[in-house]
């Protein structure tokens, strides 16, 4: 059993900055790409961030020149690092991972819980 718990969520003032951290455990044989989601109220979840097993990163606009997203394989962890925030990143944030838990399975798509962000203006 996979289980993905992030933290590092919270309020800020605009301007502000948090660092997401999600953690993998349990049965892992192999992580794959991990990536960061989020979803504001009343719209679909969206892609933030993400970063392949040998560091390849990928950004969706809004994240572009703010956002930071690292990992640290040895840890199966993955972090967003969010400066300059603005009220329209208030969103619940979601940690995703693609993972093997043996060295001949197909990899399975795992979700974290979510951590709240909330941005004040």
């Amino acid at each position: 059993q996979v289980q993905l718990v992030e933290s590092g969520g919270g309020l800020v003032q605009a301007g502000g900055s948090l660092r997401l951290s999600c953690a993998a455990s349990g049965s892992i044989f192999s992580i794959n790409t991990m990536g960061w989601y989020r979803q504001a109220p009343g719209k679909q979840r969206e892609l933030v961030a993400m970063i392949t097993s040998r560091g390849s990163t990928h950004y969706e606009d809004p994240a572009k020149g703010r956002f930071t997203i690292s990992r640290d394989n040895t840890k199966n962890t993955v972090y967003l690092q969010m400066n300059s925030l603005k009220p329209e990143d208030t969103a619940v944030y979601y940690c995703n991972a693609a993972i093997s838990p043996r060295p001949s399975a197909v990899p399975g798509d795992y979700w974290g819980q979510g951590t709240q962000v909330t941005v004040s203006s």
